[in-house]
């Protein structure tokens, strides 16, 4: 696999709850593919995904691209964040893909989408995020 910025990132406790492990990365083009793990505990009284997990993993692949896309140099503060839930999500793996649209001075436009293990679509997002020095914003 490709070298990034975020292998010299030590994964925060909400990623590695998420079960959040880097698939694929082109930095070049701001985009990125990342695995989850749909656990069971993280299931509505319905058996689905709470929609609120799901909107966890897309925030936590839409951040990745900018970092990746800058070599690590800029870390996201998310501002806005619309979600299209278009499928219920079923326990098990959950691809995260994210390919920044614009990349501006102070902010980045994202978008985002979640697919099931048999390649449903399961949700949609756009961000828009604040861009912070990484040397300012992680410790």
């Amino acid at each position: 696999m490709i070298a990034t910025a975020l292998d010299r990132l030590t994964a925060p406790p909400s990623s590695k709850l998420l079960g959040w492990h880097l698939l694929d990365a082109r930095p070049g083009d701001g985009w990125v593919r990342i695995g989850f793990d749909g656990k069971q505990e993280f299931c509505n009284p319905a058996g689905f995904v709470q929609g609120g997990i799901l909107s966890a993993m897309l925030d936590d692949t839409m951040g990745p691209a900018v970092f990746v896309m800058t070599e690590g140099k800029l870390y996201t503060a998310t501002i806005t964040m619309t979600v299209n839930f278009l499928a219920p999500a079923k326990p098990g793996p959950v691809t995260g893909e994210a390919n920044v649209t614009q990349l501006g001075k102070s902010i980045a436009f994202v978008e985002g989408r979640l697919t099931a293990e048999d390649g449903t679509l399961l949700a949609t997002a756009t961000s828009t995020a604040r861009l912070v020095e990484t040397a300012k914003a992680v410790r």
